[in-house]
């Protein structure tokens, strides 16, 4: 077997086991402080693994079990067996309706807090992450017809600012499903402002669709053709080429991101070449006699330029961090539920669901890319499946707390029929987005 593979799966279980402890603990948590009789506590599913008691007065059974695609709490509840006894006031369905609504809602609850710390964490220990700089604009898209260019960084979007990629990328798909124009102000390399309006009104379902979004508008994230550090002694230095300079054109053929200009350099090993660089507001000629140097068995053309920076960190100290943390897990949800309410509306692409294989295979990347990154992707999906066990589907948290209302509004419990018309319609629908989920998936993959 690829040792990758191997590797995703590994760090798709341990994903799938933290966030899910997180939620049952939840779950076990406020069940023990409001007086529910905790049978046991389990991680997976099928016989344990590893399994111990605790102490008196419970001795709750807890069990690590062999299928590590989920877990539960399971209670004393009278709708598995005749309870009788002193034991019986504190089985489930005997305690008050707003104590069980409690217990459901505290699993999801469990799964915010969990993407809070997360965060937490993560801005603490520090994040490297792309400035929203575009790299190069697609000639005739809709970003080029809005007036944006190469080397131009977004500052605000929708008169939001934004820091880095990831917040633009949420910014414009939130601007995408809202009224179809995105507004944005962007400074370019020579520090002049100016706003640019995208229009793109009814193609939401389009643009939201995997690996579209930058293509559909023109843009490509990324590295600019600005210098960085320059080594002295080299082709750079002599040609009088400076940190800041923006690269415009080389041999008046135009410059549209960095990899762009590294082809154009490389092409032409020993070679003179004339620059055309944006220094502040001032255009400058320049012209550099490339080195030629032996790279991999390849001779290459260099010039001696490093890339200017295009990251920012995010780092904060410790109680700075908790705010930036709630802050971070609100907007994710808000924009999590806007897009499910208009995937299920068809305003946006299904093939945004992602299944199993697509996890695993985020959680392998983002683990191997640093703590950081995988602290991000763990917070990320602990929203994710908070608000799916929220949404009104049997077998679900939140299908569960409608029939707890409901027994509230009728005065007594929903007859035996009602709920195993409900589980029937619950299992259904479960299996059916695990399915399109799936397909996604293997779409994915081999598509």
């Amino acid at each position: 077997m690829d040792f990758s593979i191997l590797e995703r799966a590994l760090w798709f279980i341990v994903a799938i086991s933290v966030l899910v402890a997180a939620h049952e603990f939840g779950h076990y948590f406020v069940a023990r402080q409001l007086g529910f009789k905790v049978l046991r506590f389990s991680i997976g599913f099928g016989r344990p693994l590893l399994s111990w008691r605790g102490g008196p007065p419970d001795h709750i059974e807890y069990w690590l079990s062999m299928i590590p695609l989920g877990g539960y709490v399971k209670m004393l509840d009278e709708h598995e067996g005749p309870v009788s006894g002193p034991e019986r006031p504190r089985a489930f369905h005997q305690r008050p309706i707003w104590q069980r609504v409690a217990v459901l809602l505290a699993g999801p609850a469990a799964n915010f807090l969990f993407a809070i710390l997360a965060y937490w964490l993560m801005f603490v220990t520090g994040v490297q992450a792309l400035k929203p700089i575009i790299a190069a604009v697609e000639p005739d898209s809709v970003a080029a017809r809005a007036g944006l260019r190469s080397g131009d960084e977004i500052e605000t979007i929708g008169g939001r600012p934004v820091a880095t990629w990831e917040d633009a990328t949420l910014r414009i798909l939130d601007e995408l499903i809202g009224d179809g124009v995105i507004e944005l102000s962007v400074r370019a390399p020579n520090g002049a402002t100016h706003e640019a309006e995208l229009d793109v009104r009814g193609r939401a379902a389009e643009l939201t669709e995997p690996a579209v979004l930058f293509g559909g508008l023109g843009i490509q994230p990324g590295a600019a053709a600005v210098a960085g550090a320059v080594t002295p002694g080299t082709p750079a230095e002599r040609a009088g080429l400076t940190p800041g300079d923006f690269v415009v054109r080389a041999d008046d053929q135009p410059i549209q991101g960095w990899s762009q200009w590294v082809d154009f350099l490389q092409q032409r090993p020993g070679e003179t070449v004339l620059l055309t660089v944006l220094r502040g507001d001032r255009e400058l000629m320049l012209t550099a006699t490339l080195d030629t140097v032996i790279d991999n068995g390849k001779t290459i053309g260099r010039i001696g330029v490093e890339r200017a920076e295009v990251v920012t960190e995010q780092r904060y100290g410790l109680l700075e961090s908790l705010p930036r943390g709630v802050q971070k897990t609100w907007e994710t949800s808000v924009f999590t539920v806007t897009m499910v309410a208009h995937m299920a509306m068809g305003e946006v692409s299904l093939k945004n669901m992602s299944g199993p294989l697509s996890i695993a295979d985020i959680a392998g990347s983002s683990a191997n890319a640093g703590l950081a990154y995988f602290l991000s992707f763990l917070a990320m999906v602990s929203i994710s499946l908070g608000i799916l066990n929220l949404l009104p589907i049997p077998l679900l948290d939140g299908g569960q707390i409608v029939y707890q209302l409901a027994e509230g509004v009728k005065g007594s419990p929903l007859s035996e029929r009602a709920m195993m018309v409900g589980q029937q319609i619950g299992i259904f629908f479960i299996i059916a987005l695990t399915s399109f989920a799936f397909y996604n998936d293997i779409v994915r993959i081999f598509g």
